[in-house]
């Protein structure tokens, strides 16, 4: 069976506003390698395109030379990556985060996230994390499985469902004895529900828990 690609969504209104703090905070802690990478643009970067490359060449994406980083770029860069709707280009932020600020701290504010934020600040959080789990940690992992197993079952939105799906493990054995039955439950939610995409990657999943 072919893998069904995530479908689009709608661009969020904040990441503009997310890339604009991130181009400032370049300019003014990174303010060589933004200079340079506005240099080799040639042109005003007014577009997002524009602006996710200089991103990348200032903050080392390109070439995996990541610069420290000071702590105000933190929550910028998480706010980016949650906000990014697309969830290959995402993995630009959150790779110069983990490396500035560690796997663990940058795992932690995803499910932070995943619980606490608003249902596009969720589905962000989820497409996120599978960037974020690079360098896997067992512990985070853990709580991240039983979050998510949770908010399938019990958010109705669609895209936080779409989202949160491709990471969740559908292995009863990996959940302690009470969330067992959620399981079945997110089995059977994602086989009879109206989404294509839902139902379809349902089935990938069960056939190969290791997709």
């Amino acid at each position: 069976m072919t893998l069904m690609p995530l479908p689009d969504r709608d661009g969020s209104p904040a990441f503009p506003r997310c890339l604009a703090e991130l181009l400032e905070l370049c300019r003014v802690h990174l303010p060589a390698r933004t200079a340079a990478a506005y240099d080799q643009m040639g042109e005003a970067c007014d577009s997002e395109r524009d602006q996710r490359v200089v991103l990348r060449r200032a903050l080392g994406y390109l070439d995996r030379d990541y610069p420290d980083l000071p702590e105000p770029f933190f929550g910028a860069l998480v706010h980016a990556a949650v906000h990014d709707p697309d969830p290959s280009l995402n993995r630009q932020f959150v790779e110069p985060l983990r490396a500035a600020f560690g796997a663990r701290r940058t795992q932690e504010a995803l499910l932070e996230i995943l619980t606490t934020g608003t249902n596009p600040e969720r589905a962000g959080a989820a497409r996120a994390w599978y960037w974020a789990t690079l360098e896997p940690l067992d512990d985070l992992q853990d709580r991240w499985n039983r979050a998510a197993l949770r908010e399938f079952v019990a958010n109705d939105d669609l895209d936080v469902r779409r989202c949160v799906l491709p990471g969740l493990s559908l292995d009863p054995a990996g959940y302690p004895a009470e969330l067992k039955p959620l399981v079945a439950e997110a089995v059977h939610l994602a086989r009879t529900h109206s989404d294509d995409y839902l139902r379809h990657r349902v089935e990938l999943q069960v056939a190969d828990p290791e997709l």
